[in-house]
Order: structure tokens, then sequence, then C-alpha cells
């Protein structure tokens, strides 16, 4: 008999290396965010959304005409010479505070509701049996609620450009000025998620975010113009000058406070971009001559509300997540 030899087995082949996968693009991750699309074609598909379009910017338009106005017949200075360029500022400043105020209490409009409005309709049940992640979720109401308010803000820009027409404005301060109303409807969008994952309904979810609104809005000016005498008081009560290592304490400690509020921030920065002619900052003289560097309250009071934001989005998404578990 003939021995038959078997095959020799064959080693396991390594699987084959996987693809990379392209990264998607911030366009293409929205796109792909059942919420996002959702929640814009509910917005953008009826007239409601043309409408408080047209209204804002019909106030913005009216309210730009009679600070015009106003100022030219109080006046009565040529607005084409130079004395035009105090029109251009008054103009610009009033509808940047105008838009601050504005932001701070619409975001929340949008946001308050975003979660807890699922709740009420009863059909935030429907959202935790699919597969839709907590972090699409919430990111989803939150990229709906701000692409309009975005819309809003960048659709009043050529009202804050008429004021070259008139001088007295430079490029940067449009720019900052953008800069500080991004960064306040993020910050007012994302309180508004958070309440709005924190409460189970829309009411109470309303009240403690326009609340939150309210306190940062006009009760940290309060709190300034109580510090500023104090501030006084104190320097006044020395005999010989404090040493400068509290006297810089006592200026950053206005300064913090300065950089929580947006319009406050918005007035410092503009006063320091046109008597210093910079967008970073200042040195300040202290009373035993010697200075510090202060910077200018656009950069701090940015970073402070994206970190506020994102510390809020991470708490919203563990709250969600947890109830989807629960």
């Amino acid at each position: 008999m003939t021995e038959t030899t078997l095959p020799a087995p064959s080693q396991a082949q390594p699987p084959p290396p996987k693809p990379d996968t392209p990264r998607q693009t911030l366009r293409e991750r929205l796109a792909n965010n059942p919420v996002v699309l959702k929640e814009l074609r509910g917005r953008m598909r009826g007239n409601r959304a043309f409408a408080v379009l047209s209204i804002y910017l019909g106030l913005m338009s009216l309210f730009t005409m009679l600070l015009y106005f106003t100022y030219a017949a109080s006046t009565n200075v040529d607005v084409y010479g130079p004395s035009g360029q105090v029109v251009g500022k008054i103009v610009f400043g009033g509808l940047v505070g105008i838009e601050l105020f504005l932001v701070c209490f619409i975001a929340p409009a949008f946001t308050a509701g975003a979660i807890s409005g699922e709740r009420e309709r009863q059909t935030y049940e429907l959202l935790r049996t699919t597969l839709l992640p907590a972090r699409s979720l919430v990111l989803g109401k939150l990229a709906s609620a701000l692409s309009f308010i975005v819309l809003m803000l960048f659709a009043a820009v050529p009202l804050q450009s008429l004021a070259f027409l008139l001088g007295g404005v430079a490029l940067e301060e449009v720019l900052i000025s953008l800069v500080i109303l991004l960064a306040t409807a993020l910050a007012s969008g994302t309180a508004g998620i958070f309440f709005s994952t924190v409460m189970r309904r829309t009411l109470g979810a309303s009240v403690l975010t326009y609340a939150s609104a309210l306190a940062a809005v006009l009760g940290l000016p309060l709190l300034m113009l109580v510090f500023l005498p104090v501030y006084g008081i104190f320097f006044s009560s020395y005999s010989t000058p404090p040493s400068p290592i509290l006297q810089a304490a006592l200026v950053y400690s206005f300064g913090l406070l300065v950089c929580l509020n947006p319009l406050a921030t918005a007035f410092f920065t503009e006063t320091i971009l046109v008597n210093e002619q910079s967008v970073l900052g200042m040195p300040f003289s202290l009373v035993n001559g010697s200075t510090i560097p202060l910077i200018s309250p656009w950069i701090p009071y940015t970073f402070f509300c994206f970190f506020f934001s994102f510390i809020l989005i991470l708490i919203s998404i563990q709250l969600v997540r947890r109830r989807e578990t629960s």
C-alpha cells in the first residue's frame, strides 16, 4: 500500500488591513445627524422663520434710523463731515448693544424646550428606542437652534457696516463684535439645553434659563457698580499706597467681573481699542508707578464662553445618557 501524504496545512493569513475611513467634515456630520435635519426642516419649512427674521431686521433698521436722526437733530452737525465719525460710533455701538441683549434672550428661547419639549410631546421615548446616541441628540438640538441664531447675526452685519459710510468704525471692531456675539449665542444656547435636560417641563427650564441670563446681563453690572466705590474707598483710606500685589489683585478681580458680562466686555474692549489702538490689551499703571498687563476683555470672555459651553454640553450628554439607561 502506498502512503498518501496530506498537504501541509497552510498558515493562517493575517486579515487584510481595514481601509482608512476619511474623516468627516463638520458639514457632513451635521448632514448625517437626523436631529439637525428634522429641526432645520421643521423650522425653515413654514413662514414663521422668515417672519421672525423679517421682524428682527425691520426692528434693527428702525433702531438704526432712530439713532441716526436723533443724534443728527440734537447736535445739528454735518454727519458727512468729520463729526460723522461720532455718529458712526454711536450707530455701531447701539446696534451691537441691542444685538447682545437680544441674543442673550433669543437663544434660550430656541433651546430651553429642546429636550423637555420632547418629553411633553411624548416623543422622547421614541428617541430612546432608536440607535441615536445621547451625544448626537444633544449636539443636534444645539446645532439646529444655533444655526438660525447665527443666520440672524450675519443678516444684521450689513446694518453694522453702514457705520463705514459715516466713518469712525474699523474692520477690527466689526470682527470683534461678531466674535463676542457668536460666543454669547453659544453660551446662552448651551445654558438652555442644560436646563432643558435637568427639568422635566419646558416652563421650568425657561424660567431657570432666563433667570441665569438676567443674572449674567444685569446682575454682574450691579455688582461692578458696588465694586467701584469700594475700590475707591479702599485706596483713599491708606495714607501710603498699598502693595502692588494687592492693587493688581483688585484690578484683576474687577477685570474678571468684566469678562463675565457681554455688555461690559464689549464696552471695555471698545475703550481699549479706541484709546490704545490695540486689539490684544494695554498696560495698566498702578499707584506706585509700576505697570501690569491687561488683556482685552473679548479674549478671556470668548474662552470663558467656550469652556462654559463645553462643560454644560458634557453634563447634558451625561444626563440624557443616564435617563436612557435608567
